[in-house]
């Protein structure tokens, strides 16, 4: 059975950073595409980033760019989103993904964590 357990939300001020961490089983890490999205109250569900099963490739949101840097571990099944000049706008639950290919659409992951609370506060 597959698994991704988040960990690292929590509540921060405006300007702080944190770092997510997702750890991955039942499924081989090294050959899997990993994602972060977010979720909003009343917004959809958006992309933040994501890496190939390689780590070579990475893709962020415009918006985050710069902010936010993704990354894996394949020696400990773990993918990180490092946040840094967090603002209020990015208060939402973050949910990390397991696909086979890397991607920005939702669609392309079929494993999914519960999701990590990150509170920013002005």
């Amino acid at each position: 059975q597959v698994q991704l357990v988040e960990s690292g939300g929590g509540l921060v001020q405006a300007g702080g950073s944190l770092r997510l961490s997702c750890v991955v089983s039942g499924r081989t890490f090294d050959k899997t595409a990993m994602a972060w999205f977010r979720q909003a109250p009343g917004k959809e569900r958006e992309f933040v980033a994501a890496i190939s099963w390689s780590g070579s490739n990475t893709f962020h949101a415009e918006s985050m760019k710069g902010r936010f840097t993704i990354s894996r571990d394949n020696a400990k099944n773990t993918v990180y989103l490092q946040m840094s000049s967090l603002n209020v706008e990015d208060t939402a639950v973050y949910y990390c993904a397991a696909g086979d290919l890397v991607s920005r659409s939702r669609g392309s992951y079929n494993n999914w964590g519960q999701g990590t609370q990150v509170t920013v506060s002005s």
